[in-house]
């Protein structure tokens, strides 16, 4: 501050020099000089008073800075002083609450070790009644034996003798009512037999398998189908291969042939012939190619929406097309396309379960059959399997897929994880109830084959097999079977269905006891 004040007068004293000078040039020195001293001395004077100022206002922001800094520090340290505080008394609640788990745990080990005197002093207790009781015991029975002049051994037998004789006589009346009952019953259970079962084979997709019926608006069409002399069903015949039967049934002509496709062309010509009118040699050839055509492209969309319902990509387009006629074919009366695409779901869940790759496995189910559309009739000599195995390499399939076709009935060895898993679900989807008439006795002799399993256990009073033959439900009687005996009658009826039966997937056991009390009152 001193500094700078000196620095000001000194500045102030070169101005007045220059002044005094300019003024002793112009003869006015004397006054100048004095005016000079004068306003220097004011200069320095208010200059002094100035900084001393200036100093005091720095000390006062100095000490003010000071007491604020001062304040949040002691702020700061009354706020770690009562952290410090909260996480003393934490602990010392926590210190009290371990203290009191450990008194309380001494008080359960305490009790503890009590009963557990108890329990030793009972159970010598107990041991000592069972001695002194099989004593007893012993005792009587000498006795019993001296007054009957029996032993032990043949009052038994003398007692199961006569139980046997009561069981035997209560038995044959037991069964004489059921024999009255189900006389009486048998033929209603026949027809409910009979009616389920002919509900669970599908009469309308048998007979699709060999002919279709084109139904007609009036019965004076037949004679235009048929022609003068025969000449237009002759022509209709010859352009499809099929065979039209036209017969007194009304409003209906049956079109009979083994092969789907060509049924289908005919169909779809006489429905197009007998809308259109004319119907002559040269107009049914017409038309039969042009609904040839159209059956083929209906062929190609089919295989096409079948792949991407399925999410199958990249499929050659011969192999598309492939898919799409098996619309038209069908296998022990199961249509071939629904056939595959079940087999082609089953085979992805089954794999992704199995954490492989679904799509593959898709790809392989779809692809299992494909052998059964043939294209000319050389290849139908060769087993479907491998011949879909060919048509598989050919257009590029992978090697797992190419075998899992060709391996799926055992014509070749079994390379990948994904062979099984496509024989599995071919089995699962043509064993199911119904869905194959070459199937359905062997199914029904199935479940009277795990019935009679059931019944040739001691003690089983019922059996049903339900779901379809996925459960064997046991009923036993309660007198000749206990808790312990039923879960080990369940568990020896599993082991011989296992050795004794072949079937698909898994057979639930269930073996049920239930005590009945029953009186008669005569």
């Amino acid at each position: 501050m001193d500094n700078s004040i000196l620095i000001i007068a000194g500045i102030v004293g070169l101005a007045v020099g220059f002044v005094i000078a300019k003024f002793m040039e112009k003869g006015k020195a004397s006054k100048t000089i004095a005016a000079a001293k004068k306003d220097a001395d004011s200069i320095l004077k208010e200059a002094k008073i100035e900084g001393e100022s200036l100093k005091k206002d720095k000390i006062f922001q100095a000490k003010e800075k000071f007491l604020e800094l001062k304040a949040e520090h002691e702020k700061v340290i009354i706020n770690k002083n009562k952290k410090i505080g909260e996480a003393e008394k934490r602990t010392r609640d926590k210190e009290s609450q371990v203290s009191g788990e450990l008194a309380k745990n001494k008080k359960i080990n305490s009790q503890l070790e009590n009963k557990l005197k108890d329990v030793e002093h009972k159970s010598d207790f107990l041991e000592k009644k069972q001695s002194e009781l099989e004593k007893l015991h012993k005792n009587q029975v000498q006795q019993l034996e001296v007054i009957s002049g029996l032993s032990a051994e043949e009052a038994k037998s003398q007692l199961l003798a006569s139980l046997k004789e009561t069981a035997k006589s209560d038995a044959m009346s037991y069964i004489q009512s059921t024999i009255e009952e189900a006389k009486l019953t048998a033929q209603q259970e026949a027809k409910k037999i009979v009616i389920n079962s002919i509900q669970r084979i599908g009469t309308e997709e048998a007979v699709e398998n060999c002919v279709s019926v084109f139904n007609l608006e009036s019965d004076d069409v037949k004679g235009r189908i048929i022609g003068r002399e025969g000449r237009n069903i002759r022509a209709i015949e010859a352009a499809t291969g099929v065979e039209i039967i036209v017969d007194d049934t009304p409003e209906a002509i049956i079109l009979s042939c083994f092969d789907s496709v060509r049924r289908e062309v005919a169909r779809l010509s006489l429905h197009k012939l007998v809308t259109d009118g004319r119907i002559h040699p040269a107009r049914i050839e017409e038309v039969v190619r042009k609904t040839e055509k159209q059956i083929e492209q209906e062929i190609v969309e089919i295989g096409k929406r079948t792949v991407i319902d399925l999410g199958i990509h990249g499929l050659h387009p011969e192999l598309i097309k492939a898919v799409g006629r098996m619309k038209y074919r069908s296998s022990y009366g199961q249509n071939l396309l629904q056939h595959s695409r079940e087999v082609a779901k089953l085979c992805g869940v089954m794999a992704a379960e199995l954490g492989l790759n679904p799509k593959l496995a898709k790809r392989a189910g779809l692809l299992h059959d494909i052998g059964k559309v043939p294209n000319t009739e050389a290849e139908v000599e060769t087993p479907h399997a491998i011949l879909g195995m060919q048509w598989a390499e050919k257009f590029g399939e992978k090697p797992d897929v190419c075998n899992a076709i060709g391996a799926h009935h055992d014509e070749i060895e079994m390379k990948t994880l994904i062979s099984p898993i496509v024989q599995v679900c071919d089995a699962i989807s043509g064993a199911r109830p119904g869905a194959r008439r070459q199937v359905l006795d062997s199914y029904i002799q199935r479940l009277k084959d795990l019935e009679e399993i059931a019944f040739g256990f001691s003690g089983v009073q019922k059996a049903y097999a339900i779901q379809a033959g996925r459960e064997l439900r046991v009923i036993v009687e309660s007198e000749k079977v206990n808790d312990d005996k039923a879960a080990e009658l369940s568990f020896e009826i599993s082991q011989k269905i296992q050795t004794d039966m072949t079937y698909p997937g898994q057979v639930k056991v269930t073996v049920i006891r239930e005590t009945r009390a029953v009186n008669v009152a005569k």
